[in-house]
Order: structure tokens, then C-alpha cells, then sequence
């Protein structure tokens, strides 16, 4: 059986590599522009533990997020450098380019899990139109990733359809739902079940659970299951997301102590069992999680590959 192998946490393991004391609002993008052989050596890192999708860090490089940190003079620069260092990395690598794929990236606009800092509806999409122009020439497909609400998945969804790319959606899920035992639901607190069936009537590939717990993605199993469309997931390594707020670091943020990489492995191995072919990892999961991941796969007559 064939399984599509993402990458881990870039952002995180890039951020964790820089040289600086504390971490900046632009996270590893300023990481990028300041140190830019650390994502090199990172995506190399990736590559060579065996991930098949490999996502360009730009991941914070939205204009309303550069704008809001200063750092908007440097929007297209930004973009155009992320790919030129995937493509070291793949050279430097030894790896055949068409082994594997590279992914741009479709984040939240305003940041990651704040819902209410999302503009509306026409503003997502003329920004998401803006980041497919500047990274379409350079990857293979498009990531969305960490979406919080419905309205800012949609614009993604429709501005990718729009450009004629195929679409892979992951949206964040409330770990405190899981907690109270309520239905699964986006950080907005919209349901679940009611993103997917918005979905239903775009053209979406696959719809992905990320950057929430493992627990989290177990949880809404269910849902997935019966929204007939390919699905999978990457979880985030964190204790907790709530200390993140629009504008302020990661410094706020903690890393669990209970995610080493064969136990987040048995994590995606249930995923795999209920019907998910999609897995990797998100920020914490470092490129020893997907070394390890790989092998069992392997072990396991798996056939890690990528998207397309």
C-alpha cells in the first residue's frame, strides 16, 4: 500500500537552529533571510529521512503578516528565496528531483489559530492568489495548511481551483474539544462535519488534519471517515497553542515530552489503520520522528511516496 510521506515541523526545527537568542513574529522566514543555510541543512534533513512532500519555508510570508512585523519590503524576495533554497537542498542532497515533490505553501492569513484575526472571504483570496502567482513556477503543488475557519479554507480552495492546481487542505482542530469530549470542531468552533460538507462541492483532493495533538486527530477519525474524501494527517509536538498569539513567538510555546519519534509513529500507524494515506508531522516533529517513520513503513511493506 502506498503512503504519501510529508515532511516534519520546518518552521519549528528551523527556528530551533537559529543562532538568535529569541525568536521573531516572522518565526523562520527572519531565520531565512538572516541565516539562510539553516533551512538548506533542514530541508536536506527531511529529504534525506526519507519525506516524499517537501514544503517550502514561507509558511509566515503572507503580505498581512509581513506588513504587521515589518518585514514587507521583502515579500517577493521572500518567496522566490525559499525556492531557491529548496533547490539547493535538493541538489546538495544527491536525491533525484523527480523522486519527490515540492510543495508551496497556503497559510492562514493573519496567523495560526486565531480564526478572528482571518480576513473576510475576498481578501483570503486575492492574498492566496498572490502567493500561488509568486510560488507556482517554482513547486510541484500546493499545501493549505493550519486552517482555522471555513470562510479563510474556501477563498484557499477556490483560488487554487481558480489557477488550475489541485487541492490538499489541513485544517487545525480545537484540542479542547477532545478534552471535553465534544464533536470535532476548527479553532473557530465550527464543526467539523460542516467544513467538509462546504468542501463537498469543491474540487478537493484531500482534506488533512495538522498542527493539533496526535489525541486530537484520533478524534475526529469518525468524521473523516465518512466524509468520503482522501484524508490524513501531521500533528504538532506541543504541549499547548493557546500562549501563541497573532504577533507574538513561539518562545511562549513548549514542546512535549511524550512525543518521541516511535511513539508519535504508533500515533500515525492508527491513523493509517482507519484509513489515512496522507501522514507526517508538523511543528516538534523533527526529521528524526519522519527517519523513524519512514523505516516502519518500510518494515511494514508500506511504499512511502509523494502526492503526484
Amino acid at each position: 500500500m502506498e503512503i504519501a510521506l510529508l515532511d516534519g515541523g520546518l518552521g519549528q526545527e528551523i527556528n530551533s537552529r537559529s543562532s538568535a537568542d529569541t525568536s521573531h513574529p516572522a518565526w523562520s522566514v527572519k531565520v531565512m533571510h538572516d541565516e539562510p543555510g539553516i533551512v538548506v541543512d533542514v530541508h536536506k534533513a527531511f529529504m534525506l529521512a526519507g519525506a516524499k512532500i517537501l514544503t517550502l519555508n514561507n509558511y509566515a510570508a503572507t503580505a498581512t503578516r509581513l506588513k504587521r512585523d515589518g518585514l514587507y519590503e521583502l515579500f517577493e524576495q521572500t518567496h522566490q528565496q525559499a525556492i531557491d533554497l529548496m533547490m539547493q537542498a535538493v541538489e546538495q542532497s544527491g536525491l533525484d528531483r523527480n523522486s519527490i515533490n515540492i510543495a508551496g505553501c497556503l497559510p492562514p492569513i493573519g496567523g495560526s489559530y486565531d480564526a478572528s484575526v482571518a480576513p473576510g472571504y475576498s481578501d483570503c483570496y486575492e492574498e492566496y492568489n498572490r502567493l500561488i502567482a509568486l510560488q507556482k513556477d517554482g513547486v510541484d503543488l500546493f499545501l493549505i495548511e493550519t486552517m482555522s475557519n471555513i470562510a479563510e479554507s474556501c477563498a484557499a480552495i477556490d483560488a487554487l481551483v481558480g489557477a488550475g492546481e489541485p487541492v490538499y487542505i489541513g485544517l487545525t482542530l480545537s484540542d479542547t474539544d477532545l478534552r471535553a469530549e465534544r464533536e470535532p470542531a476548527l479553532r473557530s468552533g465550527e464543526r467539523l462535519v460542516d467544513a467538509l460538507e462546504q468542501f463537498s462541492s469543491r474540487a478537493v483532493e484531500a482534506v488533512m488534519i495538522n498542527c493539533c495533538y496526535p489525541e486530537t486527530v484520533a478524534h475526529a477519525i469518525p468524521v473523516l471517515q465518512q466524509a468520503g474524501l482522501r484524508w490524513g494527517a501531521y500533528a504538532n509536538g506541543f504541549t499547548a497553542i493557546d500562549a501563541l498569539t497573532p504577533g507574538s513567538t513561539v518562545d511562549n510555546l513548549q514542546a512535549r515530552e511524550d512525543l518521541e519519534p516511535e511513539i508519535y509513529a504508533s500515533h500515525v500507524f492508527d491513523w493509517i489503520d482507519a484509513g489515512a494515506t496522507i501522514v507526517g508531522g508538523c511543528c516538534e516533529i523533527g526529521p528524526h520522528h519522519i527517519e523513524v517513520l519512514h523505516q516502519m513503513l518500510t518494515d511494514k511493506d508500506y511504499v512511502p511516496v509523494k502526492l503526484r
